[in-house]
């Protein structure tokens, strides 16, 4: 809901500006192109399960990154925009945002981790 609140009330960003921005923030720019070269039929995310809910949140960080480099697979068109979201309280919630939605997909996967 965040995400299309701010798409709509900026007017400019869209959902792959904030996409982007998750990136940007987290600052995995070379995490996502090393996937990006994995994606030539390897696969890159065989299964959402993690040992431990630190590592579920590793792997949601990475989903975010993967999404962006996804939408916008040009490395350097993604280093160009960092400035611009990077320090965008907006884009840093949205980033959040996007983040937790991943989280919570990784942890329902886990079972929340229950032993």
């Amino acid at each position: 809901m965040l995400l299309f609140h701010h798409a709509r009330r900026s007017g400019i960003h869209s959902a792959a500006g904030l996409l982007l921005a998750t990136l940007l923030v987290v600052g995995g720019t070379a995490a996502a192109d090393s996937h990006e070269t994995m994606s030539g039929g390897d696969t890159w995310l065989p299964s959402l399960i993690t040992e431990t809910p630190q590592e579920g949140f590793a792997l949601a960080i990475t989903l975010s990154q993967k999404g962006v480099a996804t939408t916008q697979p040009d490395a350097e068109v993604r280093k160009a925009e960092r400035p611009e979201y990077a320090e965008e309280a907006d884009s840093l919630i949205a980033v959040s945002h996007v983040i937790a939605t991943h989280f919570q997909t990784v942890a329902a996967a886990n079972d929340y981790w229950r032993e």
